[in-house]
């Protein structure tokens, strides 16, 4: 004969991942080119927070500065200003010099215990160089001046650099690029905000 045991189910203790955490709000897709002595950058308007579109005509694409500085962010929307304000502070200790500012803000993005909990990634460009941030420390100078970041920046990113041989011009580019990636990307829309500045 079999005899029956009752298992005695325990509960499963949830870690701090498995528990319901607010969902964080995310925008993205941003893109510069830079082409014919002008670098633009652009991005949508789209807001995410979970699955649910919050907003959908969001500026994520600035001047900063001075008005010599384009930046724009993919990411959690408030932690990409708090990154843009500690920029331009840092633009203000080293006026004219982005990449110096860019190092010295990837720094404390880094190893600073606030900064280091934000989740954003920027581009910035002013008419030398253009830029990646990542709160791993890194500043990167895209090749060919071309670069796209956010859930639809690889597409966006794609579309650029099949375009840049043609005739178009660099904002011309970036608009048709970030449409290109909105046909793909459910976080990506078609409310665009580009700014460009004469590249040297």
């Amino acid at each position: 004969m079999f005899s029956a045991r009752t298992a005695q189910i325990q509960p499963k203790s949830m870690t701090p991942s498995e528990t319901s955490q607010p969902a964080p709000w995310h925008g993205t897709t941003i893109l510069t080119v830079r082409k014919g002595g002008v670098v633009a950058v652009g991005g949508d308007g789209q807001v995410s927070i979970g699955q649910t579109i919050v907003k959908a005509n969001a500026k994520k694409v600035r001047r900063l500065g001075k008005g010599d500085v384009i930046g724009g962010f993919a990411g959690a929307t408030a932690d990409a200003f708090t990154l843009f304000e500690r920029l331009e502070s840092k633009l203000e200790q080293y006026p004219g010099q982005l990449t110096r500012a860019a190092v010295e803000l990837a720094k404390d993005w880094r190893t600073d215990r606030y900064l280091r909990r934000l989740e954003a990634m920027m581009i910035v460009a002013d008419k030398e160089v253009s830029l990646v941030l990542t709160g791993t420390g890194d500043v990167l100078e895209p090749e060919a001046g071309i670069t796209g970041i956010g859930s639809g920046g690889n597409y966006a990113l794609a579309a650029a650099r099949a375009l840049a041989d043609g005739p178009l011009d660099a904002e011309a580019i970036v608009r048709r690029s970030l449409d290109i990636a909105a046909d793909i990307c459910v976080y990506t829309n078609r409310n665009i905000t580009v700014e460009t500045l004469k590249a040297g």
